[in-house]
């Protein structure tokens, strides 16, 4: 395929190099004369393992390319890259005036060509960029539409610095933000051959996806970090201890607790972030990561709070409150204390939790019923039926067959709030509302 890569920095200098080692035709393209200056002479304009020879290489073997002309770039490339920073604005929001600029360039380059282009963003771009930036500003200049005249898509990319060649080779995933299969097609060919899985998408959940991953990472290195601060407190070495973590790849190392939902409760999670954090603050130690949990966990308590009051309806029916499926444990539920919130507000309430019979409670259930909410026995019900009847409102709280089947049963003027991402009946309609998607 012919490229043009616009944007000569980190990013592009790399995608450019290896690109072209993969047989590709590349122009790179950058408004810095020095950076083409360099590029055409068969030197990189930045310093990365393995770059410098894969240039040499592929200018010697007239794959790669560099211009300062826009034009000349889209005249001779079927398929364009851009790779322009967006860097951080004062206000922590990106600068996408260059991003904005070059894609001006490249539709005023489109209007003259007769063949279909495609454009690709690899730039980083909050949610959003694509559709009020990226689209209109190619459309406006072209003069043509996006998806007729001319094909675009969202390519995020996942380079490392210091091993931005060997990350390009083995990709733990390929993702491709597209409206229309033909053009995802078109950029997951680039990458035919290349371990990880290719995965076709929208270009909002592309755009999404790279301000997971990194911030995840920035979490795990503070995490990392206040451990180790705990651990060499009390004399412990940090290491073993996170070599003995990362053993668990069911629950520490893994997709577990990374769905996205309601609040963690338990007589685990909370306990146990109550006393590391009481522990680091007897060691004198700042913890701001760890101490934050619970303050964020109460914070989707209180989302859903307001969201459930806004929406005016006073008699709700709950389906499950242990705090997690297949369980009796209501110590710590954050459905509990959704409940208390709820009736404080005047709320009436009925539950039914098919794990609890109130009758057969030992032990610390009982003991924290007794002790926290022993009114709870006057909002329970025999059946999911009992507690629909007359609600306005219905929270289902895990995806048990007994409270699902429940929902083909609710009425016309009934809500459903959804906690578990159960399969709805889709005649609710606006009437569903998931709480985190």
């Amino acid at each position: 395929m012919h490229i043009s890569i616009f944007g000569l920095g980190y990013v592009g200098t790399v995608s450019a190099a290896c690109f072209a080692a993969r047989g590709h035709q590349v122009v790179g393209v950058d408004v810095n004369r020095s950076k083409v200056d360099l590029l055409a002479s068969g030197k990189a304009p930045i310093v990365e393992q393995d770059v410098e020879q894969l240039i040499a290489e592929n200018v010697a073997r007239k794959r790669l390319s560099a211009t300062a002309s826009t034009a000349d770039a889209i005249a001779a490339t079927d398929l364009s890259i851009v790779c322009v920073g967006t860097p951080s604005a004062p206000n922590g929001s990106i600068d996408t005036g260059a991003l904005a600029a070059v894609c001006t360039e490249i539709g005023a380059a489109l209007a003259g060509k007769s063949s279909r282009h495609t454009v690709v963003i690899r730039s980083t771009i909050l949610p959003g960029t694509f559709r009020n930036v990226v689209v209109p500003a190619l459309e406006e200049s072209s003069g043509r539409r996006a998806g007729t005249d001319f094909a675009v898509a969202t390519n995020p990319e996942f380079l490392r610095e210091g091993t931005a060649v060997a990350d390009f080779r083995n990709p733990p995933k390929t993702v491709v933000g597209a409206d229309d299969a033909a053009t995802a097609d078109i950029v997951a060919s680039l990458y035919e051959g290349l371990p990880g899985a290719v995965i076709r998408t929208t270009p909002e959940i592309a755009e999404v996806v790279k301000y997971v991953d990194n911030p995840w990472h920035a979490l795990k290195v503070a995490f990392a970090n206040e451990i180790g601060n705990i651990c060499q407190a009390v004399g412990v070495d940090s290491h073993a201890v996170m070599d003995i973590f990362f053993h668990d790849t069911k629950l520490n190392i893994s997709p577990a607790y990374l769905k996205p939902g309601f609040a963690f409760g338990g007589s685990c999670l909370p306990k146990d972030l109550r006393a590391i954090t009481y522990l680091a603050q007897r060691l004198d130690l700042k913890i701001p990561v760890l101490q934050s949990i619970n303050t964020s966990n109460m914070l989707q308590i209180e989302r859903a709070l307001d969201w459930i009051l806004g929406l005016g309806k006073k008699d709700i029916a709950v389906l499950g409150v242990s705090f997690k499926a297949g369980t009796d444990d209501l110590r710590e539920s954050p459905f509990i204390i959704l409940v208390e919130r709820l009736i404080g507000k005047g709320c009436r309430i009925r539950i039914f939790d098919h794990n609890i019979k109130l009758s057969m409670l030992t032990g610390a259930n009982r003991d924290y019923i007794n002790a926290t909410i022993p009114h709870i026995a006057s909002l329970m019900v025999d059946s999911a039926e009992a507690a629909l009847a007359d609600a306005g409102l219905v929270l289902i709280t895990a995806n048990v067959p007994e409270y699902v089947s429940a929902l083909d049963r609710m009425t016309d003027h009934q809500h459903l709030l959804d906690f578990a991402r159960v399969n709805a009946p889709q005649r609710l309609g606006a009437r569903y509302h998931g709480i985190n998607w």
